[in-house]
């Protein structure tokens, strides 16, 4: 097989991957409403299930990488895909918030070890020419299954019942986990070789390295950002502008589209400089997106510019994107790739946990527009951390 079509098959299977762990980040939230009405739940009550995925999934992202490392990504990718089924099984049959509270936590499980496992089998994988194109397709492919999973579980439950819904998840999980077992001859990558016998080499050194933790930073931040807008958008524009809920909504739909393009073009803007300048290409970006960002909380430009503004945010978040992935390639120790994945992506948990504590005891105060400029001024701490990442990275692709 030529290396084009090889390369093609490993990024459309790690893509199928990818999004199928993000279709998980939803496997509740969008039933919430029925829950609260059938098991008599609070709002407080269903908040504390997205906590409990987002700990588990951030504490094991950081823990799995180590078993990436020690056995490979076949098994663990495996793994993963089981506790997704589990966890859609057992919610098919939940009778109250326990049962609930053990499918967050077995789908944080599950989720936990997809970027150290995605971003081991693509960077082994696929030739460096076309890295740039991989990490936009995954970036893409995790907000195809964001944008799937409310369609997905809403679509089927209005139709029949929330219950049934969730054995077709079931199903769903099945499916992707039978494709990707048929195919793992093409994605599957062995561990690293082990260190001799003889060799002091310790496996934590890596996080003696500052370049670690300015990655990790990177995202704490930039996800916090990511989390304002998806959280409360809708409710900012529907309480500052005046717009209806629907339109309020389709703005964030808008976001979320733009941030796809934005992705699209981004592939090719981190093929063309093969990673050499990858930490100037996300700071533009960021840049650029906290500017519009103040823009839509300042309103200079009434509703319709502001709605506008948001849109473009979105596509300058999403052009950095698959640049901030050949970022973190070129700050990881070949002999690394899964712990420090793991590591690092755990800050995207970290901050979709915090973020809700800052911002949203400034939506419950009514500081709406302090709450974008917030959320645009956090953008210049991953504006900080990528120029720090840059400087501290090797000079290779």
């Amino acid at each position: 097989m030529n290396t084009a079509r090889q390369d093609g098959r490993v990024i459309a299977l790690v893509g199928l991957a990818h999004g199928t762990s993000h279709f998980s980040h939803l496997l509740l939230a969008p039933l919430f409403p029925l829950f609260i009405r059938d098991f008599g739940l609070s709002y407080a009550q269903v908040g504390w299930l997205m906590s409990a995925f987002f700990i588990v999934s951030g504490t094991g992202q950081a823990l799995s990488g180590f078993v990436v490392d020690r056995v490979g990504t076949r098994r663990v990718m495996m793994a993963a895909l089981s506790c997704f089924v589990l966890a859609s099984l057992m919610a098919s049959q939940a009778h109250g918030y326990r049962d609930l509270l053990v499918v967050a936590v077995l789908a944080g499980l599950g989720n936990a070890p997809f970027h150290p496992v995605d971003f081991s089998i693509l960077n082994q994988r696929v030739s460096s020419a076309r890295l740039g194109h991989a990490f936009s397709v995954h970036g893409l492919s995790g907000q195809l299954g964001w944008a799937l999973a409310p369609v997905f579980l809403v679509g089927i439950g209005s139709m029949s019942d929330w219950r049934v819904a969730y054995g077709a998840a079931t199903v769903f999980y099945l499916v992707v986990m039978a494709v990707l077992w048929s195919q793992r001859q093409h994605w599957q990558t062995p561990p690293p070789a082990r260190p001799s016998s003889g060799s002091t080499d310790n496996p934590l050194a890596y996080l003696r390295l500052p370049v670690v933790w300015w990655c990790f930073g990177f995202f704490l931040v930039s996800t916090m950002t990511l989390a304002v807008v998806q959280s409360y958008a809708p409710s900012i524009l529907t309480a500052v502008h005046g717009v209806s809920v629907a339109t309020a909504t389709l703005t964030l739909s808008a976001y979320m589209v733009m941030g796809a393009v934005g992705m699209v073009i981004g592939g090719f803007v981190a093929s063309r400089s093969q990673g050499l300048s990858s930490d100037r290409v996300v700071v533009i970006s960021l840049v650029a997106a906290s500017l519009t960002l103040m823009v839509c909380a300042s309103g200079v430009l009434g509703t319709a510019g502001t709605l506008v503004a948001l849109a473009l945010t979105g596509f300058a978040m999403g052009v950095g994107g698959p640049s901030r992935d050949m970022m973190i390639k070129r700050a990881t120790p070949v002999s690394a790739t899964g712990r420090v994945y793991g590591t690092v992506y755990s800050g995207l948990d970290v901050g979709f946990a915090i973020s809700p504590l800052i911002f949203g005891w400034m939506m419950d105060r009514g500081w709406y527009q302090a709450t974008l400029i917030g959320a645009a001024l956090v953008l210049w701490g991953a504006v900080a951390a990528a120029w720090a990442v840059g400087q501290r990275s090797p000079v290779r692709p």
